[in-house]
């Protein structure tokens, strides 16, 4: 398995975007957290969130092919799991269904990281300081607000012992945590 040195420097070559530097950074937080949590491999699940966005760019027209692309370029460099979950969050298109923790877990990430951050960007000061959990949760329950970010997918939380609430606000305080990195 790679380290998380080698995986910044392939993020580099494959992601020419600050932005989405920064979102796999955030996805990478969250889920080292939940591995801790959870009592996980935290490398393991670090790197996954880290590498899962790899081809968001070469992909961004063609959202089918998704995961399977950052999926083929890992296949050596992260442990099986890790390049499952990968699939898993696309399962719709790689046929690839979410079975374990990390796969539910890497979907949740993705979706909860993203409402928090477009969460933020929706307050005045467009940081993360202003965003509570009582704003949080009340964005969530409205579908019309950033409805690309699926609650079904953030739900899953659920399927892997982590209540709803309790993960929004592990998500947001992480977030929080690093929001110097996210310029949030």
């Amino acid at each position: 398995m790679i380290n998380r040195e080698e995986a910044c420097v392939i993020i580099k070559k494959y992601l020419r975007h600050e932005d989405n530097i920064k979102y796999s950074l955030a996805v990478e937080a969250v889920l080292r957290e939940m591995a801790k949590r959870l009592d996980r491999d935290e490398e393991l699940w670090g790197l996954t969130g880290l590498l899962f966005n790899l081809d968001y760019e070469f992909t961004s027209n063609e959202p089918e092919k998704r995961g399977s692309l950052s999926a083929q370029l890992l296949e050596d460099l992260l442990p099986e799991r890790g390049v499952n979950a990968i699939k898993a969050n696309n399962y719709m298109h790689t046929d690839y269904i979410p079975t374990t923790s990390l796969d539910k877990s890497l979907i949740a990430a993705d979706a909860a990281t993203g409402l928090v951050m477009v969460v933020a960007q929706s307050m005045p000061s467009k940081k993360l300081a202003e965003v509570d959990l009582l704003k949080l949760m009340n964005k969530f329950d409205d579908p019309s607000f950033a409805n690309r970010y699926n609650r079904n997918r953030i739900q899953l939380c659920n399927d892997i012992g982590i209540e709803l609430e309790a993960f929004l606000e592990l998500t947001l305080n992480i977030l929080k945590q690093i929001s110097d990195k996210l310029n949030l």
